[in-house]
């Protein structure tokens, strides 16, 4: 755990997020693949936390990692993630990946993504809330437009 991450009361956190938002972002839980709301989504903007709105990935690396789940290359700022070792799994050695500010439960990291990181956060849905680009400025996400500065 990191010093610097808001802490959520329990009763607020499961009267603003849905039964499995906070089963995958408090309770470390796993949502099904292929069932889920971004696994295959396409539209340009970002992903944040959706606990605290911290900017955790951007469309423009995410890929299609045939897992059924959301994937991406790259986090959007390399602060805003906190990796542990997930030894959950006795046969597997996992690297587990939480938001840095509400320290919420993401998914995993592993080493087996495509150029140019070679990495791939596999990203529960349940734990982002998407911001489509024409929506970065009213939502207060104005720094990341350059990111789409091509698109617009």
């Amino acid at each position: 755990m990191t010093s610097n991450h808001q802490k959520f009361k329990k009763h607020e956190l499961q009267s603003c997020l849905t039964p499995e938002q906070y089963y995958v972002t408090q309770e470390n839980g796993t949502e099904a693949p292929f069932r889920n709301q971004y696994w295959d989504h396409h539209e340009p903007g970002i992903y944040v936390d959706v606990v605290s709105g911290e900017p955790l990935f951007c469309s423009l690396d995410k890929f299609d990692s045939g897992s059924g789940w959301p994937s991406f290359t790259r986090p959007i700022r390399t602060d805003c993630l906190v990796e542990l070792d997930d030894h959950s799994l006795s046969f597997q050695r996992r690297v587990e990946v939480r938001s840095k500010q509400a320290d919420s439960h993401l998914g995993h990291v592993f080493p087996d993504g495509p150029e140019p990181t070679g990495l791939r956060y596999c990203i529960n849905s349940a734990s982002l809330r998407f911001i489509p680009v024409h929506q970065l400025e009213p939502e207060g996400y104005s720094e990341f437009l350059t990111l789409f500065k091509s698109g617009i």
